[in-house]
């Protein structure tokens, strides 16, 4: 018995419905033997077994084919014997002789896009008024349920084989998360702490320099791994965590994101606009984080002679944050904005994994709030994070 033989009797042995089917129609009929089968071009293979016969015939038992019957069956037709060697249709093939039975009815089983699947079928060795009743019927109608739960057990096998799949999956992602998060930071970590040591000893210019530099790119390299990690929680489904506590100093926190912003960049022009939040209740890195990526994004992607404004105010109990700079964004693009590695059309080569906005929009919604954005010709483009109320 091949595997997709296996796979079909389990199949039919999970639908809890084929024993009681079986003992329905072998108690209308009068016949004591009654299968469901699965018929290809070469095999017929039991699936199901009623078997009051004695006829030795058990699940995952396979009969040989005869020509004359299943391919009646396998044309989409019912046959129904009364009396076998006084039918003139079916009194010569040899299944009779072979199989001694006078009564027969078998009707196809077709899945609902007309493909053949097998038979829903009774036999018996003594003749029976089959013809005249309308067990015909009943049994095309199991057929028909049985059709239906045949593809329903099949698409739970499919789904619960996916959800196996993507569990593996998550693991080996949940392995990627832990690598990242130990195997590269430490020694990413290890790296700053040698170079903040080496710059405050140093006195030599040169070697101070290369210090800096160093010291730099493990910020920088922390800072990618840092939005690979936030990423990988995002993707995984389980959001960005937050910690959610008040934050009286967080306006005292964006200013500094600010201000880091701005000795990077000195020649922008970041405008801002912070009011009283001392009774927000959020988590203070992760919103600073936040605007860190959108100041980030305006000074890369805004007009180099265009001033940045940020503004964080309570507005009827939201708090709401926004960055406008004075480029716009294609319209085409908008709809894409905030997927993970998404950036705007252009020709200039630019850091980073593409990831800020993306997770942005993932610290937003941890937080139970909205990160929007509006850009227009006339107005710029305005990125604005609302929070709503405590509740």
């Amino acid at each position: 018995m091949g595997q997709t033989a296996a796979a079909d009797i389990a199949t039919i042995s999970r639908i809890s419905a084929v024993p009681a089917i079986l003992q329905v129609i072998s108690e209308l009929t009068g016949l004591r033997f009654a299968a469901v089968a699965r018929v290809t071009e070469n095999t017929w293979t039991a699936c199901a077994v009623l078997d009051r016969l004695g006829f030795g015939l058990q699940v995952g038992g396979e009969l040989e084919l005869v020509s004359t019957l299943c391919h009646e069956i396998r044309q989409g037709h019912s046959v129904v014997i009364d009396k076998a060697s006084e039918d003139p249709l079916y009194r010569d093939p040899p299944t009779p002789r072979t199989y001694p039975f006078e009564s027969c009815i078998a009707v196809p089983i077709l899945r609902t896009d007309g493909r053949f699947f097998g038979t829903l079928c009774a036999l018996d060795p003594d003749p029976a008024p089959l013809k005249s009743s309308t067990i015909q019927s009943t049994m095309e109608s199991f057929a028909r349920m049985l059709a239906l739960q045949i593809e329903a057990e099949e698409n739970l096998q499919r789904t619960e084989a996916a959800l196996i799949k993507e569990r593996q999956t998550a693991e080996l992602r949940e392995q990627f998360i832990a690598v990242l998060g130990h195997d590269l930071r430490n020694p990413l970590f290890a790296i700053s702490a040698g170079a903040e040591m080496l710059l405050r000893k140093l006195s030599d210019p040169a070697n101070e320099q290369r210090a800096q530099h160093i010291l730099t790119s493990a910020q920088r390299a922390t800072k990618l791994v840092d939005d690979v990690l936030d990423f990988a929680r995002g993707s995984l489904g389980r959001g960005i965590p937050v910690n959610i506590e008040p934050c009286p100093d967080l306006g005292d926190a964006l200013r500094h994101v600010i201000s880091e912003i701005q000795s990077i960049h000195p020649k922008r022009i970041i405008q801002s606009s912070i009011g009283d939040l001392s009774d927000i209740h959020c988590d203070r890195e992760r919103v600073t984080q936040l605007l860190s990526n959108l100041l980030a994004n305006a000074v890369v992607h805004g007009t180099p002679d265009g001033p940045i404004e940020v503004s964080a105010q309570v507005k009827e109990g939201h708090f709401v944050l926004s960055v406008k700079n004075h480029g716009r964004i294609a319209e085409d693009a908008l709809p894409h904005l905030f997927q993970p590695y998404s950036r705007p059309a252009g020709t200039t080569p630019q850091a980073g994994l593409g990831l800020g906005l993306y997770i942005a929009s993932q610290i937003a919604q941890s937080h139970a709030g909205k990160l929007e954005v509006l850009s227009t010709e006339q107005q710029g483009t305005t990125f604005t994070f609302s929070l709503p109320p405590r509740t």
